[in-house]
């Protein structure tokens, strides 16, 4: 198990589809960020962007999904539009 795996909302199958997409390190996915990384990964559910994000912030997934559903909805529109 590597790194990926231990952050909070992040298993080992998480960790294998991040490595598939040269995602090996927490600063590796803070560099390429949630949204971005969320669309390399051909877009999932979103519970799996809210995921990348609570592993970032250390919060839960669903903590993400209850607060900050709305702001990330736009701005993944916004990634996407631009």
């Amino acid at each position: 198990m590597g790194e990926l795996a231990t952050l909070r909302g992040l298993g080992k199958k998480t960790e294998q589809q991040l490595n598939k997409i040269g995602i090996y390190t927490r600063a590796d996915l803070q560099k390429t960020g949630a949204i971005a990384t969320y669309i390399k990964l051909g877009e999932p559910h979103l519970c799996f962007l809210y995921a990348l994000t609570g592993a970032l912030e250390d919060r839960s997934w669903l903590e993400v999904a209850q607060h900050d559903k709305t702001r990330l909805i736009i701005e993944l529109d916004n990634y996407k539009n631009y």
